[in-house]
């Protein structure tokens, strides 16, 4: 009992729990509830790099570690209530962007994704995250979250089935004479009813819900057992470190580029949200920032020796937050329980594409909400915003929507009157986007 009260104590003081005015039960509760709000990325991350000719088992062991890696890095150093793992913005650009449409490799792809790690840690550093995350317009980086968001959630129409290609029209509507569709149907509805009831994991829950659907119905095959060892790291670890030869090619510069942006934005802008949801900021400012885009940046570089996508800050942690979560115990507790899951590696093979649709279209749906923020009514930053939401799903390319609004902003800013509001870095990135679009499409292949 002795030890116990000691543990409690030694616990309370690395994290400030009481001085927050929370306790380890809530701190554990609110971990506990991040994780399953969360925990489809364990399912979803193998299946969109699957797409990509990825080993689903090795991805979702890395997944798993990096989440591990991540959590415990963000409460330990900076001591948030909030969990990293790998982000759905960045694996739709690896295997959609990069991997489909440029036929890059994914091994050729993950050395993009070590280099644009080891260069995101090297700039974390150096602080030059914080000063270019600070330059980007506000308005820009909504519509950056708002246009990923959109993209997502085609992604997961289109792996439901609901949307086919059309010769005439490019898209139409899917069958419905097609039964796995209906998995996908059911699977919205459900986490639709949940979220709007306000039931934390509802994601999770809808997945869940959606694979019993199917099993029941034999749309999808049970599995031979459910509880095993993780599966190997070997047909991922290390990839990105055999294949960096390729690093010689332009065009792999430019997705290097890509994920360094998409990476420093999209953390960011969360945990920007969830600090003041979790009353962390002091003045308009986050203490210890430098440390929380660190321990992002440790995890990002592990994730990619492991074999898998950039990691971000998730905003599934404001479910933690909401019943209390408020230091880095949290998530600390968060990283307990992906240890945990890391046995249920059997349940990929009834995860399949119609029942991780639903999520997708609903985590798009909490993205896009991003729009709201966006000053409409000023059409030097309406037009850029515009061109960066559309242009992700109709090119297929998260590149091309965030170089489309980059090129635009500072020259219709300028057109407007308002040159002197648009910062260096701004007409730097301009020059960068120029290029990059060159090495793209213009550069021999």
């Amino acid at each position: 009992m002795n030890k116990k009260r000691t543990l409690s104590r030694r616990i309370d003081r690395a994290f400030h729990i009481t001085e927050s005015g929370s306790s380890i039960k809530r701190e554990s509760l609110a971990g506990l509830t991040t994780f399953v709000s969360m925990a489809y990325i364990l399912f979803v991350n193998p299946s969109i790099l699957g797409d990509a000719g990825m080993d689903k088992g090795a991805v979702f062991t890395a997944t798993a570690l990096s989440a591990i890696l991540g959590s415990l890095l963000m409460g330990i150093l900076a001591n948030y209530p909030i969990a990293i793992a790998p982000g759905l913005g960045d694996n739709a650009f690896f295997t959609y962007s990069v991997v489909i449409a440029m036929g890059i490799p994914w091994e050729d792809a993950m050395a993009g994704v070590l280099v644009a790690a080891v260069l995101f840690t090297i700039l974390s550093f150096l602080k030059v995250r914080e000063i270019v995350i600070d330059a980007i317009p506000q308005d820009l980086k909504y519509a950056m979250a708002a246009g990923i968001g959109i993209f997502i959630s085609f992604v997961g129409l289109q792996g439901g089935g609901l949307i086919i290609a059309n010769k005439s029209s490019l898209v139409g509507i899917g069958s419905f004479t097609v039964p796995t569709v209906w998995l996908t149907v059911f699977g919205i509805f459900v986490i639709a009813i949940l979220m709007a009831k306000k039931v934390p994991g509802a994601i999770f829950i809808g997945l869940v819900a959606t694979t019993i659907l199917g099993l029941l119905t034999g749309l999808i095959k049970a599995p031979h057992h459910i509880i095993s060892m993780a599966p190997s790291l070997k047909p991922t670890f290390g990839v990105g470190l055999e294949h960096l030869s390729i690093m010689t090619d332009p065009k792999m510069w430019a997705v290097v580029l890509i994920f360094l942006i998409v990476a420093f934005f999209d953390t960011a802008g969360t945990l920007i949200g969830l600090a003041q949801q979790a009353g962390i900021m002091k003045g308009n400012k986050m203490p210890h920032i430098g440390r929380a885009l660190m321990a992002d940046s440790l995890s990002m570089l592990g994730g990619a020796f492991m074999g898998t996508t950039p990691t971000s800050a998730y905003v599934e942690s404001s479910a933690g937050i909401a019943i209390g979560g408020k230091t880095g115990f949290t998530a600390v507790v968060v990283a307990f329980f992906f240890l945990l899951s890391m046995v249920f590696s059997p349940l990929l093979t009834v995860v399949t594409t119609q029942v991780t649709a639903a999520a997708l279209i609903v985590v798009g749906v909490l993205m896009v909400s991003a729009l709201r923020d966006i000053h409409w009514d000023q059409f030097e930053i309406a037009l850029p915003s515009f061109l960066v939401v559309i242009g992700m799903p109709l090119t297929y390319n998260i590149s091309y929507g965030i170089a489309f609004g980059f090129l635009t902003y500072p020259i219709l800013m300028t057109a407007a009157g308002r040159r002197k509001e648009v910062n260096g870095i701004m007409w730097t990135m301009l020059v960068v986007f120029v290029v990059l679009l060159y090495v793209l499409n213009i550069l021999p292949k």
